[in-house]
């Protein structure tokens, strides 16, 4: 497990943890509120004009409010396992030091993928089934290719082709892309007033750490260029790019 699956699995870990810490303050919410309850005979009403009504209703509003209150901590316990549970699962990411790696395995398997279609649309018109069972189709898929769909065609439909060559073309693009930002040199701090820009390679990002806390405009002029706070870094981060640097000097107003 590399640097980078690393902090996606520390992440995964502190949602799920802080998802079963509110779950559990959820639950004792909730049973304060049962208790509270239970104090109140089944079924009483408001005893309207009653020398107590005025605290019966304070009471009642109370047991309300924590059963309120224990919903919305199920509720935001139950976002964060969902949250916990994407992580990692949007595709391959360009702060993965393995993702030049991970897109070239990706990309073979879809070339091969395409090249298998090809192939069976070519023994399909031939009406080889042998052949077919040769590229390792089971009798199930081979029936289901020579099944005319709603428009009468057999095979391997072309979208299904165009769709997986335009993959293939984004991710060679995608590649060509990181191995440019892999081999681009690293820009040496660039040091102004109360401010400094630098760029880390290992976690793939810009970053501008200020002395002093920034007032409004500046703050918006950072957001403006795709910048956003890290708490953990310290310092205001957007992803290295080809233009991540001129944004950064555009953000601080710095002269080129």
């Amino acid at each position: 497990m590399n640097d980078y699956e690393q902090r996606v699995e520390a992440r995964r870990l502190r949602l799920s943890t802080r998802a079963l810490t509110l779950r559990r303050q959820a639950e004792a919410v909730n049973a304060a509120a049962r208790e509270m309850a239970e104090v109140i005979p089944f079924g009483q009403p408001i005893l309207v004009g009653h020398h107590n009504e005025k605290r019966d209703r304070r009471f009642r509003g109370r047991i309300a409010a924590k059963f309120e209150k224990s919903a919305a901590l199920y509720r935001t316990a139950d976002q964060l396992e969902e949250r916990a549970k994407r992580v990692g699962r949007g595709g391959i990411s360009s702060d993965d030091p393995d993702a030049i790696v991970k897109l070239e395995a990706k990309l073979a398997r879809l070339v091969a993928s395409q090249e298998t279609m090809k192939s069976a649309n070519r023994l399909v018109r031939k009406n080889d089934r042998v052949g077919l069972a040769a590229l390792g189709y089971a009798e199930a898929q081979i029936v289901q290719l020579f099944t005319p769909d709603f428009m009468g065609r057999i095979g391997f439909p072309d979208f299904a082709l165009s769709n997986n060559n335009a993959r293939i073309r984004d991710i060679r693009e995608r590649i060509k892309r990181l191995q440019s930002l892999e081999a681009a040199p690293v820009t040496e701090p660039i040091v102004g007033e109360g401010w400094t820009i630098t760029e880390d390679l290992d976690d793939n990002r810009v970053l501008i750490p200020f002395d002093e806390r920034t007032d409004k405009a500046q703050y918006a002029r950072l957001r403006s260029h795709g910048f956003v706070w890290s708490p953990s870094r310290g310092a205001f981060v957007r992803k290295r790019s080809p233009g991540a640097i001129y944004a950064a000097r555009q953000a601080v107003q710095a002269p080129h």
